[in-house]
C-alpha cells in the first residue's frame, strides 16, 4: 500500500452524475463501492464532500443573497450529501461516521479531531460535512485543513477531468496535461485546481494533492494504491 491514511475530496457535482440537480443514487452507489474497496485493503480514508449539486453559496451571493447566509445554506447541503454517502457505504457494511462542523447532534457527530482519528484507526470511514463551519471558506480549504488535522498523507481531489492542463482542454484541443506541478506554479499561474488558500495550506504542511478523473471506474482504488494517474501537485513541474 502506498498510503496509510488519505483524504478524498468529492465535489457535490460528482454525486449528481448526468442529472442537472440533486443526487443520482446509482452514482453514489458506484462511488461507495470504490471507497469500500479502499477500506478493505486496509487504507484509512476520510472524505470531504461539497454541496454544489444542491446549493452553491457563491452563485446565490452573486444573485443578491447575503454571502454569509448563502455559505451556511451551502454547508447544510454538504451534510445532505454526506448522509447520503454514509447510507450507501453502510449498505455495503462499511462502518461510517459523519462529523459536522455545525452541531447537528440528532443526525451526526460534532467534529472532534481526536475522535475522527480514532474512528479512522478502527477502520471506519469518516465523512466531514458542513465545511469548516465558517462562511467565506470553500470545501477545498476544508479538505486541506482536515487533511492537516488528521495527518493524512495525501489529498485526492476527484474531478470531471483527468488532471491539470496548461489551458482548458475543452476550448483548446492542444492543451497539455501536467504529470506533476509545484505548489508555487499552481498559485502563480492561477490554475484553479483548488482555491489559493487550500493550496497554500497544503504547501505549508507538505501535503501532496493528486487530481484525477472520478468518472473512470476504478480510479479511486488505483490512485490510493499508488498508481500514477492524473496530476500530482507537490512535485516538480512536468508535462506529459
Amino acid at each position: 500500500m502506498a498510503y496509510r491514511r488519505v483524504l478524498l475530496k468529492l465535489s457535490g457535482e460528482a454525486l449528481m452524475g448526468d442529472l442537472g440537480y440533486g443526487i443520482d443514487p446509482q452514482v453514489v452507489a458506484d462511488i461507495a463501492k470504490e471507497i469500500s474497496e479502499v477500506v478493505k485493503i486496509g487504507i484509512q480514508i476520510a472524505i470531504v464532500v461539497g454541496g454544489g449539486n444542491i446549493f452553491r453559496g457563491v452563485k446565490a451571493s452573486a444573485a443578491g443573497m447575503d454571502r454569509a447566509t448563502a455559505d451556511y445554506v451551502g454547508m447544510i447541503a454538504t451534510v445532505m450529501n454526506a448522509m447520503t454517502l454514509q447510507d450507501a457505504l453502510e449498505q455495503m457494511e462499511i462502518p461510517t461516521r459523519v462529523q459536522t462542523a455545525i452541531a447537528m447532534q440528532e443526525i451526526a457527530e460534532p467534529y472532534i479531531r481526536r475522535r475522527a482519528i480514532r474512528h479512522l484507526e478502527k477502520g471506519r470511514v469518516v465523512i466531514f460535512g458542513a465545511g469548516s463551519g465558517n462562511p467565506f471558506f470553500t470545501t477545498d480549504t476544508t479538505a486541506a485543513l482536515r487533511a492537516a488535522e488528521i495527518e493524512a498523507e495525501v489529498i485526492f481531489k476527484a474531478t470531471k477531468v483527468d488532471g491539470i492542463y496548461d489551458s482548458d482542454p475543452k476550448l483548446n484541443p492542444q492543451a497539455r496535461r501536467y504529470k506533476s506541478l509545484t505548489y508555487g506554479h499552481v498559485l502563480s499561474h492561477d490554475l484553479r485546481v483548488m482555491d489559493g488558500t487550500a493550496i497554500a495550506l497544503c504547501k505549508e504542511n507538505n501535503i501532496p494533492i493528486i487530481v484525477f478523473d472520478l468518472s473512470v471506474n476504478g480510479n479511486i482504488i488505483r490512485s490510493v494504491s499508488g498508481e500514477q494517474i492524473g496530476t500530482l501537485v507537490g512535485g516538480n513541474c512536468e508535462i506529459n
